[in-house]
């Protein structure tokens, strides 16, 4: 039998999916190379076909807070695979993980399992447009909302890394009731807002598909004022921020409550997972208690909930404390690399979300960040994995650190950093 490599595989994928991948971001365009095609992971690593040891910063884009294979996550999986994979019936598991997360987020009293973050968002604007009898929503550019047609217009994340602001095969017809304006401009949101009657104002409350952009303070507190006064109702994104920045979401984090949130990724500790929740109220219009029709085959699967209960077991308040600290550590220790090496960079983070971007001003918005040197990124990108450091192959993607990742692996990190800026700046 012919070894394994990671060029053999690349040729053999590239036969029978599109560029060899089975999204985009993954295919290393935007960077350069040829992507490794991973085999084992273990706490903040991972190999390759080759051989090869990375430190891992894309932590399959943040659904592994806890690290690869953390052996509480990995026994709830296996215990549930003994019992079966799927039974298309309501399990123990999904009632569990749903109070779980009720008792942590109370502006959620019911929710919906999905299998992933594009059917909780297209669902959530469905309940909003049910709920309110309009059809306009209002997104902000640079925010991705999955891969639904009427949410791809400015999505940020993998198509602004492709260069696709929206995409073929989208129509006019399908979009033109989305609205959208730049992230953290208040002013923008009112105007419109007054104009049009809104469904929704649907955002990633803390931004994490045009790199890390935090809200600027009264943003958040913006839309929720706004929506009030004109009877849209207000949906937070927290498919990548909920239960990563905080267990309460960004509603601990700000003070501020959404009527309609959207969770995914970490609630399913690995596995795909989505779900959207909102009070009581709101939630009965859902079949099959009212009007709003959304179903899934393998909604709330018992393997997604055995390993999301798993991983939520996990973070209590010292976790969130550890990740926030090796944020601050790798923060800090990358601030020092640039200006060490004299490069044109800066560190944008929220807790363990972090992005370096290759720009001199601060990202507020989709605007800023698209003035991010790309190449630069890239060139960074390689020199970085070239030192066993695997980042998100896109300017405009975030570093997400685990639980796994200690000082020893941040400092391991830096010190990549630090060398790979040398080269490239």
């Amino acid at each position: 039998m012919a070894t394994i490599t990671t060029s053999n595989l690349l040729t053999r994928a590239r036969r029978v999916m599109p560029g060899g991948v089975s999204s985009p971001v993954r295919a290393y365009r935007a960077v350069g190379g040829e992507p490794p095609f991973i085999v084992r992971g273990s706490g903040a690593r991972v190999w390759d076909t080759d051989g090869r040891e990375y430190i891992d910063l894309v932590c399959s884009w943040g659904p592994l807070i806890a690290g690869h294979a953390h052996p509480d996550v990995v026994a709830a999986i296996e215990r549930q695979a003994r019992l079966g994979s799927s039974y298309g019936a309501p399990t123990p598991l999904e009632v569990e993980l749903a109070e779980t997360i009720v008792a942590a987020m109370p502006s959620i009293e019911m929710l919906r399992f999905v299998s992933s973050g594009t059917e909780a968002a297209m669902s959530a604007v469905r309940l909003a447009r049910a709920a309110t009898g309009r059809t306009a929503i209002l997104k902000f550019a640079g925010c991705y909302h999955g891969h639904s047609d009427a949410l791809l217009a400015k999505a940020g994340s993998g198509a602004k890394t492709l260069g696709l602001p929206d995409s073929a095969g989208v129509t006019a017809g399908t979009t033109v009731d989305t609205i959208t304006v730049a992230y953290n401009d208040v002013e923008a949101v009112e105007s419109v807002a007054r104009a049009v009657p809104l469904a929704a104002v649907l955002v990633e409350p803390y931004a994490g598909n045009m790199g890390a952009v935090p809200p600027e303070p009264g943003f958040l507190a913006g839309l929720r004022r706004i929506c009030d006064q004109t009877g849209a109702l207000l949906v937070f994104d927290e498919v990548i921020s909920g239960f990563r920045l905080a267990r309460g979401g960004a509603p601990e984090l700000s003070g501020v409550s959404a009527d309609i949130t959207c969770l995914g990724k970490v609630i399913g500790g690995g596995l795909p997972v989505g779900a959207y929740g909102a009070h009581r109220e709101l939630m009965e219009l859902v079949a099959p208690l009212g009007p709003m029709y959304q179903a899934g085959t393998l909604s709330g699967n018992p393997l997604a909930m055995a390993a999301g209960l798993a991983t939520l077991a996990l973070l209590d308040a010292d976790a969130y404390q550890c990740l926030e600290l090796a944020g601050a550590r790798l923060e800090r220790g990358l601030a020092a690399a640039i200006r060490d090496a004299g490069a044109t960079a800066r560190v944008q983070r929220a807790g363990s979300l972090l992005t370096l971007f290759f720009t001199d001003a601060p990202v507020r918005n989709d605007a800023d960040a698209s003035r991010a040197d790309r190449e630069r990124f890239a060139a960074f990108h390689r020199a970085m994995l070239a030192r066993g450091v695997m980042l998100p192959p896109s300017q405009f993607e975030c570093c997400f650190l685990s639980l796994a990742h200690d000082r020893a692996t941040i400092d391991a990190i830096v010190e990549a950093a630090a060398a790979s800026l040398n080269e490239v700046a």
